[in-house]
Parts: C-alpha cells; structure tokens; sequence
C-alpha cells in the first residue's frame, strides 16, 4: 500500500505526482511511479552481526556477499554492507590478538565456569563418582552423569590439575605428562594400594586439540576397571579422610621405601650397569633406615606394637645387605647381598603388622605375559 504525496497549488490531485524528466531520458513510462530497489537482506545480517561482534568471520564473509549481490541485482544497502565487513573486520581482529594474548582463557573459565553444571566433565571435582553414556572410559566424552560412590559407577576422580600454557604440546606428550602425573597423585588419594582391586588402573580425561585452542588446559585423574564393560561399587578413598594415625603412619613410611625401590636403573642385568644398580643399593639402604625410624618413633597400639618391631628389625637387617651392595666391587657380590635383602622386605613379611593395623594383608598381583597373577617383589608396592 502506497500513500500518495499531498495536493498543493501546482501539483494536481491524484494518485501520482507528475515526474520531472529530461528529453535525453526519453519519457517515463504512461502512468508509471519509480519505486526505490529493495534493501539487500544479506547487508542487513552482515551490519547486524559486525556490531555483535559475535561471530565477525560471518559477518565479514555475509557484508562480502551483499556488496556482490547488490552490484547484481542493483539492490540498496551497500552502506550496510560496508559497516557490516569493516565491523566484522575489526572483530576478528580483536579474537586474533585475545587469542595471542592469552585472554582467550579468561574467556575460557568463562565457558568452564558455565560449564560446571550438572551432566558435564567440568562439572567433576576430587572424590566424585560417574558414568559416561558409553559406559568406557576410552574415547572421547563431554556428558556424564555423577552417581553416589556407594552406587555402581564408571570412574572414580581422584586429582584435577592444570597443564601449562603455550602451544598445544600434541596427544603424545599431553598423554604422558598425564600419565607420570596422575599415577604419582595416586597414592595420595589411594594410600594403601593393596587395598585396590586387581582390576582397577588410572585413567584421565585430557584437552583435546579443539579445547586447548580456547584456554582448557585440565587434566582429570581417574580411577576405574580395566576389565571389558567393568563397574566398581564403593568409594576406593584410602587416606587422611578415612583412615587413623596408625594406618596413616604405616603407610607413608612403607611409601619411603617404595619411592626408592622404583627408582632402580632399566638396564635388564646389573653387569650393564653395575654403578647405577650400587647407587639405586644405596638409596633404598638410605630409604629403609628412614621408614624404620618412622616406625620406632610412633606409639603403636597394643595389638600391633610387637609385630611392628618385628618388621623394624627385618628392615634393619635389610638396610645392612642393600648398603653392602651399595659397595659391591662386581656383579655377583652385588646379586649376594641384593638377593638377601630383598627377601628380608618381602611383601609377606608385613601381613602380621598390617592385619594388627586394620589395613588389606593380601598383596596386589600382577598378570605376567598373560598368564595368572604374581605376588609383587618387594614389600610395599
């Protein structure tokens, strides 16, 4: 519906206004009234979304289409179209320069902060227990769903951490320093690890490429079952929260000798490296006068007093063989006195004083080339 323009004293009533023209024009057609072009509906999207500043990349790529299709069909908005590709332009320019600035991990925690409700992997913290939709924890995933620990679950988390900035370190080296990492917050989550079922290990969910652009550096420590479709049933906590200070005494002093006897050098004989094996000899000497002067100095009760000073005075006869092969001259005087302190830390040795305790007496077992479990070496592990 058109409104025509108002009569005035030289301009005659009626629907159209009599047109100017000049003969070079030719005359306008009988009856005619110029209509103005339509204004182009893709500048308009392009202004639109340039002042958003939301998405400038569509914006710019849309005020780019319009200026085309405006040249084409002779439609107005080519100011629109402009403002909207030099908006857009300048929006894009700000995300490239937040990007390299590292303000794209404030934006980042934004969007995790968001995130952090229920049924996302953000939302998960230490001590908490899900499912996954495929109920693997391989792969990749975003939605879980948090169930008690008590009830039957995936994955059990048991350490958060950030990884440092920089350029995306590629899925090798974000999968190893996750791994060194997660397997060492471990023990503080789960103390005691024959406490452990045989067929629970550590998992973890990482960043991926696409996140890490955005700011997501977190790791997720995981424990859950190895076995195919495997659950778990129970909270696996071991540590300040649940266990006493005897149990808790026990432990990080068994932990002392742990850490020294993991330490021991990868050559498969000792003949390939006699020095390296003396200074490992060495250390785990240094670590078992450490854990049974942790356990002579502690009250025990009753009950456990007299097995933890039998298990004292094997490690003190342990310490003296290690520190002989700490000073071994060849191989096979090392393998004599490696051969004879290491029964004297053997696993079984601490049964009686773990059962007097209230801690697990069965030693964990380890699958060899596929076949039955085996007891581990040593005597914590």
């Amino acid at each position: 519906m058109s409104i025509p323009p108002p009569p005035g004293p030289h301009q005659p009533q009626g629907p159209y206004a009599p047109q100017q023209f000049h003969p070079a024009w030719g005359p306008p057609p009988y009856g005619a009234y110029p209509r103005q072009p339509p204004v182009n509906g893709v500048a308009i999207a392009a202004l639109v979304l340039g002042i958003l500043c939301f998405v400038p990349a569509v914006g710019l790529v849309l005020g780019l289409i319009a200026l085309g299709q405006i040249k084409r069909k002779g439609e107005r908005g080519k100011g629109l179209a402009v403002a909207g590709s030099v908006l857009s332009s300048i929006g894009l320019a700000l995300w490239v320069v937040s990007l390299s600035t590292g303000a794209a991990a404030d934006f980042w925690q934004g969007f995790r902060d968001a995130a952090r409700g229920e049924g996302t992997a953000y939302a998960l913290a230490e001590g908490q227990c899900f499912n996954t939709p495929s109920g693997s924890l391989e792969g990749v995933t975003f939605d879980v769903d948090k169930v008690p620990c008590g009830k039957e679950h995936d994955g059990e988390v048991f350490a958060v951490f950030e990884l440092p900035g920089g350029s995306y370190p590629g899925d090798d080296e974000i999968t190893r320093a996750a791994d060194d990492k997660c397997y060492a917050l471990q023990d503080d989550y789960a103390m005691d690890v024959w406490a452990l079922p045989a067929d629970v290990d550590v998992y973890y969910l990482t960043p991926t490429p696409q996140s890490w652009r955005v700011g997501d550096r977190e790791v997720i420590c995981l424990l859950g079952s190895t076995a195919e479709r495997g659950t778990l049933t129970g909270s696996l906590r071991n540590d300040e929260t649940t266990l006493d200070e005897h149990q808790l005494t026990y432990l990080k002093a068994a932990r002392v000798l742990n850490t020294a006897m993991e330490s021991e050098p990868d050559t498969e004989y000792v003949e390939d490296d006699l020095p390296g094996h003396r200074k490992w000899a060495d250390r785990v000497a240094d670590a078992l006068t450490e854990q049974a002067g942790m356990l002579r100095e502690h009250s025990w009760p009753a009950d456990a007093e007299q097995p933890v000073t039998d298990l004292v005075e094997d490690l003190d006869e342990a310490r003296k063989e290690w520190a002989l092969a700490a000073e071994a001259g060849d191989a096979d005087t090392f393998y004599e006195h490696y051969d004879k302190g290491y029964e004297l830390i053997d696993a079984r040795k601490t049964v009686t004083a773990r059962e007097a305790l209230g801690l697990a007496t069965t030693p964990p077992a380890y699958e060899e080339d596929g076949g039955g479990g085996e007891e581990a070496p040593g005597m914590e592990v």
